[in-house]
């Protein structure tokens, strides 16, 4: 999403989304077991890099928590059959033992997701990233450098509008056209999508299952949009946490230099906590 959007008021758009009910219970969704797959792609016949030791400050803790090394040998992707129309997003994972999803939304912003896949990197786990299509356009190799390392990136419409002002032509036009974006740049269109401000329709719902994707809200809203200081970003997220619990933070539509500095912050803590920050995986 662009800075220059004026966003709704986010507490009545929740109200709205709320309204839809409890989130669906996820049954066909499971923890993906694999991890960060080493970046750029080493030639045949060259020895795999040895992965990185523990992070500063976790000095001889086992890595069980974190995510294996992805090898050559990773089954190609595949497309999953059609979802079914759901009636309200995915709130939580509750199936993924002691997880935890972080998902960042709006980008990709040249200015503040590289900081965010780095700090990722060097913690070797995955997040979710929800993409407009039009900062997508212009930042395609952002796009491949999420795919290169392991992480899903979903739909979060073109423009960033509210869905529920849209006709249904227009509420293909904005996920479809963000899907083809995707699609053309990773060889694969994404398997989630996410609502601009969490405001759901019947329609989006339709359209979004007709594209091939699940619905996902959030079980923890930072709301780093408000740029309420990097502390409290990191007390929301900690304060938050749970096993299946999906956070919303954000790394474009305004300055996220507050999100990028909170996720170098909380990300270990969690870890030290002993969640495994991962991924689902559709089955």
């Amino acid at each position: 999403m662009r800075s220059d959007h004026l966003r709704p008021d986010r507490r009545t758009l929740l109200k709205v989304a709320l309204g839809l009910g409890a989130a669906a219970t996820v049954h066909l969704i499971a923890a993906d077991p694999a991890s960060t797959p080493t970046r750029p792609a080493r030639a045949a016949g060259t020895p795999p890099a040895a992965a990185p030791g523990p992070p500063s400050g976790l000095p001889g803790r086992p890595p069980a928590y974190r995510l294996e090394p992805m090898t050559a040998a990773t089954p190609p992707r595949f497309r999953p059959a059609a979802p079914p129309v759901r009636t309200r997003p995915f709130e939580e994972l509750p199936d993924l033992g002691r997880s935890m999803v972080l998902t960042f939304d709006d980008g990709p912003d040249p200015r503040y997701t590289p900081d965010i896949l780095a700090t990722l990197r060097k913690h070797r786990v995955r997040a979710m990233f929800f993409v407009c299509g039009e900062m997508a356009e212009g930042n395609r190799d952002l796009l491949r450098e999420m795919a290169d390392d392991g992480h899903v990136v979903g739909n979060h419409s073109w423009s960033h509008p509210l869905i529920p002002g849209l006709s249904r032509a227009a509420i293909r036009d904005e996920l479809g056209r963000t899907s083809d974006i995707v699609d053309a740049t990773l060889g694969t269109p994404p398997l989630w999508y996410r609502a601009p401000y969490g405001a759901w329709n019947r329609n989006s719902f339709e359209i979004g299952a007709d594209l091939g994707m699940e619905p996902l809200a959030w079980t923890v809203d930072t709301l780093d949009w408000t740029t309420p200081g990097t502390s409290t970003i990191v007390r929301r997220v900690l304060g938050g946490a749970a096993p299946g619990a999906v956070v919303l933070s954000h790394d474009a539509g305004g300055n996220r230099s507050q999100s990028v500095a909170a996720l170098r912050r909380y990300l270990p803590r969690l870890l030290d906590d002993g969640y495994r920050v991962t991924v689902p995986q559709r089955v």
